[in-house]
């Protein structure tokens, strides 16, 4: 096991032994060959596998993911990554009324065997345009499944799984984990790629977050065990389908929940969250859920005002007193 493996690296290892096992396995995308990726993903893999087979596509979002899906129409398994999840938006058509719709309206028919990586959520001073979080845009389309890794482990897993899949996969990759470093066991058998995970167990509240959000979460319960308050968390690692068996099972256990959403809070992926464990859950609940989320508010540019616009440790920590009734 490699204990020094960063996050891009688990993905780039992920892409090459992928490419390695199947001819099929494609790459398409901005400053993907030449370049290696914008965050290094997809490093030294046109070297090795040719221009064939990695991609450098012009800007046209709609354009290349499109090309994405008649290829894996023509039965290949591509791999398209756009720039930035922002950059998603340009490609709306594609993703939402092709990828996610033909299996379904082919009858079973045609597969889909289509995985779309892109980076998102809050980095550090990229302006409003590019500190988008999206994925409820995307969690309110059938037809399409989407994982949000948290680790190294569960980058090299998830990626693999996706591009295994045929059903189309969106991959969504926060910008502040790239260089996040963890252990990676390229032998372990992995969990099933919409499973959800206890990082950490406690009795008395249910922390429920995903991706970056996943750590800070992780630190606030680290905290809170000063305060003599086990925070159990879980990591859900996929946002489309949701695990509600694994945070069920937690709720029963610890009757109180709070959801740490870095996504703006109305209308946000924990509104949906909370919606449904409410239903779920009601008669084990002590309080009704709670979340903490980004502001409603474009991210601005200023790094102490993006800062403030989105959970952090204390943010948790304070909102986790209130649900308990601890000043």
């Amino acid at each position: 096991m490699d204990d020094t493996t960063l996050y891009w690296q688990a993905l780039n290892r992920a892409l090459d032994s992928e490419m390695a096992a199947d001819d099929s396995v494609i790459m398409l995308g901005e400053d993907v060959g030449l370049y290696g990726g914008t965050y290094r993903v997809t490093e030294g893999l046109m070297a090795k596998y040719g221009e064939w087979r990695v991609r450098d596509t012009p800007i046209s979002e709609n354009s290349f993911v499109g090309l994405g899906v008649g290829a894996a129409l023509a039965g290949l398994r591509p791999i398209v990554e756009i720039m930035t999840v922002n950059f998603a938006l340009l490609a709306m058509d594609a993703i939402v009324n092709m990828a996610a719709k033909i299996p379904f309206m082919s009858g079973g028919q045609f597969a889909m065997p289509l995985t779309i990586r892109m980076p998102g959520g809050v980095a550090r001073q990229l302006g409003a345009q590019h500190s988008q979080r999206l994925e409820v845009l995307f969690m309110n389309v059938p037809g399409l499944r989407m994982v949000v890794p948290s680790t190294v482990q569960d980058a090299w897993w998830q990626l693999r799984q996706a591009i295994r899949s045929n059903d189309p996969v969106i991959v969504l990759e926060h910008e502040r984990l790239y260089f996040s470093k963890g252990p990676l066991d390229e032998t372990a058998d992995p969990p099933p790629p919409h499973q959800a995970v206890v990082r950490c167990t406690g009795a008395d509240v249910t922390l429920i977050a995903w991706s970056r959000m996943t750590e800070v979460a992780l630190a606030a319960a680290r905290s809170l065990r000063d305060d003599h308050v086990a925070a159990e968390v879980i990591d859900l690692r996929s946002l489309l389908p949701i695990d509600w068996t694994t945070c069920q099972a937690s709720l029963d256990k610890t009757h109180r929940c709070l959801i740490v959403d870095e996504t703006s809070r109305f209308g946000g992926a924990g509104a949906e969250i909370a919606a449904t464990l409410q239903e779920r859950c009601f008669f084990s609940l002590d309080a009704p859920i709670a979340r903490v989320a980004g502001l409603d508010i474009p991210v601005p540019f200023n790094g102490a005002l993006e800062e403030s616009c989105i959970p952090g440790e204390r943010d948790v920590i304070d909102a986790v007193h209130r649900l308990i009734g601890r000043p």
